[in-house]
C-alpha cells in the first residue's frame, strides 16, 4: 500500500542473486486494478486545488481567480473603500 492505493504487483522470475533497483522492472509486473490508478488521479486533483492549511495569503494568480469567480461587478463597486466606509462615519459624528 503507497499513497492510499493497494498496488498488485506478480513476481515474474526470482533472481538468482542481488541485482539493483534498475534491474527490478524485470522481473516484476504490475497488476494492480485500474480503479485504484483512478482513484489516484482523483486525490491528485482534489489536492492540488486546495491550498496546504497555514501557507499564507492567496498569491496574485489566486486573488484573480477568486475576483473572476466571484465577478468583477461586485469588485468593482467598492474599489475606494475609504469613501464607502466614510461617508457613513461623517454622517454618524453629525448626528452626536
Amino acid at each position: 500500500r503507497k499513497n492510499q492505493i493497494d498496488y498488485k504487483i506478480k513476481v515474474i522470475q526470482i533472481p538468482k542473486s542481488r541485482i539493483g533497483a534498475k534491474l527490478v522492472p524485470l522481473h516484476i509486473q504490475d497488476v494492480t486494478d485500474k480503479e485504484q490508478y483512478e482513484l489516484l488521479k482523483l486525490r491528485k486533483m482534489s489536492q492540488d486545488y486546495y491550498r496546504n492549511k497555514g501557507e499564507g495569503r492567496p498569491t496574485k494568480k489566486d486573488r484573480r481567480e477568486m475576483d473572476d469567480y466571484v465577478g468583477n461587478d461586485i469588485a468593482s463597486d467598492f474599489t475606494d473603500w475609504d469613501d464607502f466606509f466614510g461617508e457613513t462615519d461623517n454622517e454618524e459624528e453629525n448626528e452626536d
